[in-house]
């Protein structure tokens, strides 16, 4: 069994920054590859970032729509994952969610993620 917990959201202006963190726990956190995803108010939840566990690389992918703005990140040490988001947007609103995979390059589905937080909301404001 593996325990996220996010933090890190709040009410921004846009064009400002915020970084989510998600801790983990119950597994070897550097086995596991971990992911970020997010949902907006009556919209299907969407994926954002993934980071594979050293052991596959500790590759990194993004949503077309952060590409230049987020950054994934891990810190194992930590049983950590960050999410670094800048030059924000309103329509970067949502909840977001932490999510670990117990394998490589899960992909964007959120089926393939079996874990979950519960989610740290971010606002932007115009």
């Amino acid at each position: 069994q593996v325990r996220l917990v996010e933090s890190g959201g709040g009410l921004v202006q846009a064009g400002s920054f915020l970084r989510l963190s998600c801790a983990a726990s119950g597994r070897l956190f550097s086995s596991l590859t971990m992911g970020w995803f997010r949902q907006a108010p009556g919209k299907e939840r969407e994926f954002v970032a993934t980071i594979n566990f050293n052991g596959a690389g500790g590759s990194t992918y993004y949503a077309d729509f952060v590409k230049g703005r987020f950054i994934i990140s891990r810190d194992n040490a930590k049983d950590t994952v960050y999410l670094q988001m800048d030059s924000l947007k309103p329509e970067d609103t949502a909840v977001y969610y932490c999510a670990a995979a117990l394998f490589a390059s899960p992909g964007t589905s959120v089926r393939e993620y079996g874990y979950w937080g519960q989610g740290t909301q971010v606002s932007v404001s115009p």
